[in-house]
């Protein structure tokens, strides 16, 4: 069955259109973007599908394939954060954003498809967000632009889903280019489409899927933002940005708690590992970015203490298989890594990491290669 067909069946209604966003992976530049820096994502293969119908009336019904029992019905004027639980939250959230921001909605009908792993770390909830607010915007007629969506979904996700995530992921799903890295300055949204094309340098990039599910909204998540946003207040800077890679040193001195100093440490040197292997890339050097997403994952596992055994076990075992840098990608927590390597030895560093898993008694990875793919988009009717 055609996810119109699909539609159709649920809903008595054939869909107006069909809208995707993609997921994403970060090459580089994690926890960054709520402290205002610099982030390098692409875009995945993998996406949301919504497909929309126009219903009389204010109610929004929502319908996901992956969940076929039951379909969300939520009258549109009554839409307030706390009310919608599970994966619903997300399109009511968007629709919530649009209508407090003053965009006038009528009654829809939603179906939701996507291969986008889940609680993976490879911003599925983004990729609903935006495929949602595409399909609304469309059909009745908003005239939003990329980075307007972008913006409302995460409104979307920190004031109704109750995540405090930054822009990053949002940003990807609607402004990545098919064959590029996206360089995104959180701060001012100012963005560089980096050309690449790892098969073309012999290479290959593998995101590896611990199948280790991350919860962002247990907490961890927001107590390591607000004590980056305390350290920040505490140095008188506007956000962690704001502290250069030379004026580091100084800066942890003036921290009293050596979690903050941890913290702060990670932010400042991830930004200068960003602004690097953009450089390296724009030069066609890709190769030599693997000594920096290595040390990006030290970083991340040892000041920002967000990694899990499973993801330092990827790393681990693909680096002592010859790949030339691997870290984990996301939020942390568990979710995915990323493996950089030469194309002829990506097999050996899949086959290493398979067997580290099988050895430790873990459920065996999923692993595929990372292609950078095109944002999100109105698909053919």
């Amino acid at each position: 069955m055609t996810a119109r067909t699909a539609h159709a069946t649920v809903f008595g209604a054939e869909p107006e259109g069909r809208w995707a966003a993609p997921g994403r992976v970060n090459l580089i530049g994690e926890h960054t973007d709520y402290n205002d820096g610099f982030v390098m994502p692409l875009a995945l293969p993998h996406t949301t599908v919504v497909s929309l119908s126009r219903r009389p009336g204010r109610l929004l019904r929502l319908h996901s394939e992956a969940l076929p029992t039951g379909t969300a019905e939520l009258a549109l004027d009554e839409l307030a954060p706390g009310r919608v639980p599970g994966w619903a939250a997300y399109p009511a959230g968007v629709a919530w954003a649009l209508l407090t921001a003053g965009h006038d909605l009528g009654g829809a009908d939603l179906y939701v498809t996507s291969d986008v792993p889940t609680g993976a770390g490879l911003s599925s909830s983004a990729a609903l967000e935006v495929a949602c607010a595409l399909a609304l915007n469309d059909t009745f007629g908003l005239g939003l632009g990329a980075q307007e969506i972008a913006l409302l979904c995460r409104r979307a996700e920190n004031g109704f889903v109750g995540v405090p995530c930054g822009i990053m992921d949002q940003m990807a799903s609607a402004r990545c280019a098919g064959g590029h890295v996206l360089h995104l300055d959180t701060r001012d949204l100012a963005i560089e489409q980096i050309p690449f094309d790892m098969a073309a340098e012999g290479l290959r990039l593998l995101v590896v899927d611990t199948r280790v599910s991350h919860r962002l909204g247990d907490g961890a998540y927001a107590r390591r933002r607000a004590v980056c946003e305390a350290a920040a207040a505490r140095l008188g800077v506007a956000a962690l940005r704001d502290i250069p890679a030379e004026g580091l040193e100084p800066a942890l001195a003036r921290l009293g708690k050596e979690t903050a100093r941890r913290r702060v440490r990670h932010v400042v040197t991830e930004n200068e590992r960003v602004s690097r292997v953009a450089a390296l890339l724009r030069a066609r050097r890709a190769r030599e970015t693997g000594p920096l997403l290595t040390a990006g994952h030290h970083s991340l596992r040892d000041d920002f203490e967000v990694s899990c055994p499973e993801l330092d076990l990827v790393v681990e075992a693909s680096l002592a298989a010859g790949a030339l840098g691997a870290r984990m990608t996301g939020g942390g927590f568990g979710g995915s890594a990323i493996v950089l390597a030469e194309a002829e030895g990506a097999p050996a560093a899949v086959a290493a990491v398979a067997g580290a898993f099988a050895a430790a008694g873990y459920r065996p990875p999923r692993v595929f290669e990372a292609v950078p793919s095109s944002g999100a988009r109105r698909l053919p009717h």
